[in-house]
């Protein structure tokens, strides 16, 4: 098996870094996107799938591109950091940690309210905590014995969160009403806007899965290959879905925020269809966490590698299993402390805005890329010029603009804030040079 530069395994192949994308990307969110999109466009949702869907390829085209030349550890820091220096690729490693230890958080305490509807006991303070504890420092377990492990719960719980979805796709077509799918207006383009806005976040997070960059096989060949099949499985799986939902409920659909694919299964499957949509969304969150500490610490492993984090040990490679397991556990204690004080709504907003700030400025770097001698005629090159990154730049801008003045604040105060630190530490450092 190929070591890398790094010194990690390259264990991962077009599969399971297809699986790894999925994952992400199909969260908890799908299990109650339909009737909101029913609600805004009614049976024309599925153009907003397909919209969306064509709007995250041009983004994740820019990240095929910088992950087939940038073949490291970190996925869009190291792309950001070869492109515009040190500094923009510590803003973007920080919206990715900020925005992945918010999200673990937030998904896991929504783990543990599904564990103790079921099982009143977990909702006791210290119960809650202690499986918080064993579910993320398992996993982090489970990451520093290998990439091969990892990547191996990967596949497992993409599976088993998609075997309910495709049941119900599979079995619901008979008792799908094709009236139901007629379209009673025609869709305009303010709801559509208005539907892409909230429908663009559930097919964002899949980028994460590039940060094992240092840990893929062939990489210039296979990140293309495996973003191609992910986007096209999770948007023809969407699509799906949402005519099934559509078919089956109806005009009531957008009645069931809370759960439209339950209602939908108990109607398709009977009473046993609710609780397989209720396991499958825990199985869903849990497959996210695992995705989530499988992916990030690589980002943290590569900042402290380069030297811009200043704790050297997160650097650290394990002699035995070739893990950054420093990294894994840094990330699974910052995950559990957040998920242990609770309450994340504000926090998951945050994680949004930052990841689309992260997008961005990866968009952006296909340009500064493309400027340099020593990536041209390397990996893969998206067609039309500068077209995709610019289109996908714009994409981002108007998801940006839409944000709340804020949630906008935010980004700017944390980006000044950092922006604070790097510049000092760098005036600190040479003036220690000067002094010696």
């Amino acid at each position: 098996m190929k070591t890398s530069q790094e010194g990690l395994k390259r264990e991962v192949g077009v599969w399971g870094l297809s699986a790894n994308i999925v994952n992400i990307m199909v969260g908890a969110g799908i299990f109650v996107l339909p009737a909101i999109i029913a609600e805004t466009m009614g049976a024309s949702g599925v153009l907003a799938y397909l919209f969306c869907g064509l709007l995250i390829a041009l983004v994740m085209l820019c990240f095929a591109e910088a992950g087939s030349k940038i073949t490291q550890s970190g996925g869009g820091y190291a792309y950001v950091e070869k492109a515009f220096g040190p500094f923009m690729g510590l803003v973007v490693a920080v919206f990715y940690i900020v925005a992945g230890v918010f999200s673990i958080a937030a998904v896991s305490n929504a783990l543990i309210e599904i564990l103790g509807t079921a099982v009143p006991l977990f909702k006791i303070s210290g119960i809650r905590i202690g499986t918080l504890f064993l579910l993320f420092f398992g996993l982090a377990g489970l990451n520093i014995v290998g990439i091969k492990q990892g990547i191996g719960l990967v596949k497992l719980n993409t599976l088993a969160k998609l075997l309910p979805l495709i049941l119900l796709i599979s079995f619901g077509w008979k008792d799908v009403a094709w009236g139901n799918l007629s379209w009673q207006t025609e869709p305009t383009v303010s709801n559509l806007g208005s539907a892409s806005l909230v429908l663009f976040f559930a097919f964002m997070g899949g980028d994460s899965g590039l940060q094992i960059g240092g840990e893929i096989k062939t990489p210039h060949k296979t990140i293309p290959r495996a973003i191609f099949i992910a986007i096209s499985f999770v948007v023809v799986l969407y699509i799906l879905i949402q005519l099934v939902a559509q078919g089956v409920l109806g005009n009531a659909l957008p009645g069931f925020k809370e759960a439209p694919l339950g209602e939908a299964a108990g109607l398709i499957f009977g009473p046993i269809g609710f609780s397989l949509f209720f396991v499958g969304a825990g199985i869903s969150m849990f497959g996210m966490l695992s995705g989530e500490i499988l992916n990030t610490p690589r980002t943290i492993f590569r900042l402290s590698r380069d030297g811009i984090f200043p704790v050297k040990k997160l650097a650290s490679i394990h002699h035995r299993f070739k893990t950054p397991h420093l990294a894994i556990l840094c990330y699974a204690g910052m995950g559990f402390t957040m998920a242990s004080i609770g309450g994340f709504q504000t926090l998951a907003a945050i994680a949004a805005s930052s990841l689309l700030t992260s997008y961005l400025i990866v968009s952006l770097s296909i340009i500064g890329l493309r400027r340099k001698k020593e990536y041209k005629n390397i990996g893969f090159e998206i067609p039309f010029g500068l077209t995709v990154p610019i289109l996908s730049a714009g994409v981002i801008l108007y998801f940006l603009s839409n944000l709340s003045g804020m949630e906008l604040s935010r980004i700017f105060i944390l980006t000044g804030f950092l922006a604070l630190i790097y510049f000092s530490g760098k005036s600190i450092k040479k003036w220690r040079q000067r002094n010696q």
